[in-house]
């Protein structure tokens, strides 16, 4: 199975937070899953960094690098499909970034591992 990690459950597994779901532990914890990272969530942690509401042990580059090296996770570029897909969906989120995970999940048929209730409504399938 492949996942697409949203950007908080990427997060709290690197801090094995009790956040995370047991269900989502299992899944990012199997070896036979293909997990992904999108280029979307580098860029939303880089802009977290920036303004100050996220704070890492190392700098961010050689913090995402290193986690996704560690973890065997892949990264999900964003194509230009997925973000003209962005345009057929409903107005459900404004967050740009959750909005380019929907659209990548859609177009690439990867469920979201997610939190995130507002993701739930679109259809998409959400594993928590």
């Amino acid at each position: 199975m492949n996942v697409l990690l949203d950007t908080h459950v990427f997060l709290w597994w690197i801090d094995d937070s009790p956040k995370l779901s047991s269900r989502a532990r299992k899944i990012i914890g199997d070896a036979n899953n293909g997990v992904f990272l999108s280029a979307a969530s580098g860029w939303e942690m880089a802009i977290k960094v920036h303004l100050g509401k996220l704070t890492l042990p190392h700098p961010l580059e050689r913090f995402v690098v290193e986690q996704l090296t560690i973890n065997a996770f892949q990264v999900l570029p964003i194509q230009l499909s997925h973000a003209l897909h962005t345009y057929t969906l409903p107005d459900i989120h404004r967050d740009p970034f959750d909005r380019i995970l929907v659209a990548q999940s859609q177009v690439e048929g990867i469920p979201i591992l997610t939190a995130d209730r507002q993701i739930a409504r679109y259809p998409v399938q959400v594993i928590w």
